[in-house]
């Protein structure tokens, strides 16, 4: 099955198996980042300042269930 960039004539030349297997990797990492960060910044509030911050904690339990879901989704699929 092609990507559909690969049907543009002038993108085709560049969208291949590698170019999806960068972009997959590249976007897996930064969504550890960005949990990575949210994690340090929650934990900042609530050990520096003794805030919860509820919001930052919303945000890391969606990232956590969304990563969940999806091995799942991908291991009962497969």
């Amino acid at each position: 099955m092609s990507h559909p960039l690969s049907r543009i004539p002038f993108l085709g030349q560049f969208v291949d198996e590698r170019f999806l297997e960068h972009r997959r990797r590249s976007t897996a990492a930064a969504g550890l980042a960005g949990g990575f960060v949210v994690l340090c910044v929650f934990e900042y509030r609530l050990f520096a300042r003794h805030i919860i911050s509820w919001d930052l904690l919303a945000i890391l339990g969606t990232m956590a269930g969304v990563k969940i879901g999806m091995m799942l989704w991908y291991k009962l699929r497969d």
